[in-house]
């Protein structure tokens, strides 16, 4: 049934509308950026000068090109190892009978329904123990938390519709469980494992508590500590236009990432959800 002209005039308004709700403020952060002084509290929705001086400032001030280099390394090894490890689990998981495993599944998945405030002072202790603090190897451990629950439980969902014939054909020829998991199954479950990356590495490009209590030195610090941190002239002086300039700076990466690979984030996401 078609729908009627009046249906279809609202539904695209609607869809204007969301997308203004949720592009507005991103714009507004760029056209911020571009300000200073008292042009920062202008009520203008349309650029008036491309000032630059506020980029320029952020790197300034601040190692904050380290900083960008941080949240790469610690994004990239956290995306890395949340996959190497989430997809040896999911075959295990997903794959191998074994007793407990349903029990073992739901403990996993557990572990991210915990508050990170809950956990950090165990973490904090670890990270001693290991004599990592004030590293990013402190922070890659830290984010595994956040990131390794969810990617184990979506590879395993997707491993475990896999055909059955593809493992034990491949048996039959002498393949071992390590050449059917990177031979024949990892070409399968890309779009899942876009999806869990991505998601990963915005969860540990993001993370914020672990980053500021387990690195003390501003030369380790990622960038949302390094944004928080900045200061003006005065204790209660902020400068706002170097905080857009610097959240601009650091969503963007992100943003290019989800339009790289949106139509493998819809297909991932959509195999998840049907084949659980």
């Amino acid at each position: 049934m078609k729908a009627s002209l009046p249906a279809r005039i609202g539904f695209w308004l609607l869809i204007v509308a969301i997308a203004i709700f949720a592009i507005f403020p991103f714009y507004y952060a760029i056209l911020s950026s571009f300000r200073s002084g008292p042009a920062l509290f202008s009520t203008a929705i349309w650029p008036d000068a491309f000032d630059l001086r506020n980029y320029v400032s952020v790197f300034r001030d601040q190692p904050f090109e380290r900083n960008i280099l941080n949240s790469v390394v610690v994004s990239v090894s956290v995306v890395a190892l949340s996959l190497f490890l989430g997809t040896t689990a999911a075959y295990a998981l997903g794959r191998v009978a074994f007793r407990g495993r349903g029990l073992l599944l739901l403990t996993i998945l557990s572990v991210s329904m915990f508050p990170q405030v809950a956990v950090l002072s165990g973490m904090f202790e670890l990270v001693r123990a290991l004599g990592i603090y004030n590293s990013l190897w402190a922070l890659i451990l830290s984010n595994m938390i956040l990131t390794l629950p969810f990617t184990v439980w979506v590879l395993t969902t997707f491993m475990r519709e896999l055909p059955r014939e593809l493992e034990e054909a491949a048996y039959v020829d002498g393949a071992t469980p390590w050449i059917v998991v990177r031979r024949i199954f990892l070409p399968l479950m890309w779009p899942a494992m876009v999806t869990t990356g991505l998601l990963a590495f915005i969860a540990a490009w993001n993370e914020f508590l672990f980053a500021l209590t387990f690195t003390l030195s501003l030369e380790q610090r990622t960038v949302p500590v390094a944004i928080a941190l900045l200061s003006g002239a005065t204790q209660f002086e902020l400068p706002w236009g170097n905080i857009m300039a610097a959240s601009v700076i650091v969503t963007l990466p992100v943003v290019v990432l989800v339009l790289i690979f949106q139509r493998r984030i819809v297909s991932g996401l959509t195999a998840g959800a049907v084949k659980g």
